[in-house]
């Protein structure tokens, strides 16, 4: 009973939430790219776009740790019918 309802909420609310938040920090990434080069004379502007590319890259490896932390808590509790993200 423990084991459906968890694959559940890892189904259909966890790996979902993780992907669009991944997806989101992507889009920051990018947007610290397309920064940086719409404004190469720019110092300033520069400097934001590149801080907007490392929280962009932070927020990817929260949400990539994330997953193999949900992974490990899945494998280590025997949690079968639990699905791993992927």
């Amino acid at each position: 009973m423990l084991d459906s309802f968890l694959g559940r909420v890892s189904q259909y609310i966890l790996n979902p939430a993780i992907g669009l938040i991944f997806a989101l920090a992507f889009v920051y990434f990018m947007w610290g790219v397309f920064t940086m080069i719409k404004n190469a004379d720019n110092e300033t502007e520069r400097a934001t776009g590149r801080q907007n590319m490392i929280w962009g890259i932070v927020g990817m490896f929260i949400m990539v740790a994330v997953y193999g932390i949900i992974g490990v808590i899945i494998g280590t509790f025997g949690l079968t019918n639990v699905p791993i993200p992927k």
